[in-house]
C-alpha cells in the first residue's frame, strides 16, 4: 500500500504564504503559462545539490528555464539500449519539442558526487564500485575525468580540476546525441558549459578556444 504521508506544517505554510503574495500579485502571468504552455529559451543542466539554485542566480521567472538536476551535473553519452534514460529523455524533449536555443551545463564547487568519483576512482570508496550502488554506476560517466586529473597530487585541487571535468565531459556527450549536433550544424543551438564557487558566488564560463574556465 501507498505510504504518503501529509506535508510537513512549515512546507504548506510556505505554500499558502507563495499563494498569498508571489502568485496573487503575478497570477495574470501563471494563467498565461498554464494557458499558452511553455516557452524556455534555455535549458540547465545542473547538480541536485541543494545549494545549486540556478533561477536564483541567474534572476529567472517562471517559464524561461527548463531544469534538469542530477547527480554531480552528468550527461551519459547517446545511446539507443532501450533502457529507462531520464537525463537523456529531459534533453531530447529540450532540443527537439520545445526547441531550446541553448543548453547550459553548471558544475559547482564541494560536489559530493564529484568528490563520490576521486574517492571510488582512487580505491577509497569501495561501497561505490559495488554493482548495486546507482551513485556508483552513475558516477562511471567521470571515470575518463579522472584519469586526466589524476596525476594532481593536491586533493582540493585534484577535485576542483574533475569538478570541471564533469562540465566538459558532459558537454562532450550531449554532441554525441545526433539531435543536438544536428540543431548545432543548423545554427539552432548552442552548448555552454559553467562551473560555480557556491562560497564566494563566483560563476565561471568555459572558453573552447582558450580551453579554460573565466569568470564572466
Amino acid at each position: 500500500m501507498l505510504q504518503a504521508r501529509p506535508l510537513p506544517p512549515y512546507l504548506i505554510q510556505r505554500y499558502h504564504g507563495w499563494k498569498a503574495t508571489t502568485y496573487t500579485e503575478n497570477e495574470s502571468w501563471y494563467r498565461t503559462l498554464a494557458q499558452e504552455g511553455q516557452h524556455p529559451r534555455a535549458m540547465m543542466i545542473s547538480c541536485c545539490d541543494s545549494r545549486v539554485h540556478v533561477t536564483s542566480i541567474f534572476g529567472a521567472d517562471q517559464g524561461e528555464f527548463f531544469i534538469h538536476r542530477n547527480i554531480a551535473n552528468l550527461v551519459p553519452a547517446y545511446t539507443t539500449d532501450g533502457g529507462q534514460h531520464g537525463t537523456s529523455a529531459t534533453i531530447e524533449y529540450a532540443v527537439c519539442v520545445l526547441k531550446v536555443a541553448h543548453v547550459i551545463v553548471m558544475g559547482h564547487s564541494n560536489c559530493g558526487g564529484i568528490k563520490g568519483c576521486d574517492e571510488m576512482c582512487s580505491g577509497n570508496s569501495p561501497a561505490l564500485d559495488e554493482p548495486n550502488s546507482f551513485v556508483g554506476r552513475w558516477i562511471d560517466i567521470l571515470r575518463p575525468g579522472y584519469d586526466r586529473v589524476a596525476d594532481i597530487v593536491d586533493d582540493e585541487e585534484r577535485t576542483r580540476a574533475l569538478e570541471k571535468e564533469a562540465v566538459l565531459i558532459s558537454l562532450d556527450n550531449l554532441t554525441t546525441f545526433p539531435f543536438v549536433a544536428e540543431s548545432m550544424e543548423k545554427g539552432l543551438l548552442t552548448l555552454h558549459g559553467l562551473w560555480m564557487d557556491i562560497g564566494e558566488g563566483r560563476v565561471e564560463q568555459y572558453s573552447a578556444a582558450n580551453k579554460t574556465f573565466a569568470p564572466i
